[in-house]
């Protein structure tokens, strides 16, 4: 794929990004995007094919990249603190505060996860548990090697209140915002040492 090529994809992703986290799925139209990425309808149709194709693929972009951090981080803590919770739990939250913080475009990326829990779409939700589901089935496992005691339901319904947790922590909606002599970096870090310290506590309890 030549470099230009490569542009005018990525700009109709970023395009699409933005207009999806401010309108929605349903609320955003393929003109819109051509209008905002300054290319032509045969340019989206080429690259993706189709509106659905685009919205998997702004999902793609971001979510390939935070899954492989999420296992490589995985087996280096299986590796080098075997049976320790803690560790696991900073696998999988740090990747994604870490990805809230992208300058280019993490923010918008949010609003677009807030989205696709508000708006119901069978054909993304199906896309997303295809493509990541087993990132949730090796951190369930791993979790659950470290708590034997918890049912496959308990924790499964657990799991999916830290992701609930997490979702929010990356949008920043908290009560706690960040002190002005408090960098963006620290800030992050100290979400998610507090938040893997809840979920750590929550998760045995």
């Amino acid at each position: 794929m030549s470099s230009h090529q490569f542009s005018t994809k990525d700009r109709i992703l970023g395009a699409a990004e933005e207009l999806f986290a401010q309108y929605g799925f349903t609320g955003t139209s393929l003109r819109q995007v051509t209008g905002r990425a300054d290319v032509n309808i045969a340019a989206v149709n080429y690259h993706f094919g189709s509106k659905e194709n685009l919205v998997n693929e702004v999902f793609r972009r971001r979510m390939d990249v935070m899954s492989a951090e999420r296992i490589s981080r995985l087996k280096r803590a299986q590796a080098e603190a075997p049976g320790e919770l803690e560790p696991i739990l900073a696998a999988f939250v740090e990747p994604a505060l870490d990805m809230a913080q992208d300058k280019h475009g993490g923010g918008a990326f949010i609003r677009v996860i807030a989205r696709a829990y508000a708006e119901k779409n069978d054909g993304l939700r199906k896309f997303l548990s295809d493509q990541y589901g087993h990132v949730q089935r090796d951190f369930a496992k791993a979790i659950s090697a470290c708590l034997p005691s918890l049912s496959k339901e308990e924790l499964y319904w657990r799991l999916d209140f830290l992701a609930g947790a997490l979702t929010y922590a990356m949008a920043d909606f908290g009560l706690i915002k960040r002190p002005a002599q408090v960098s963006e970096a620290a800030h992050r870090q100290r979400a998610a040492s507090e938040l893997i310290r809840f979920a750590a506590a929550g998760l045995k309890s």
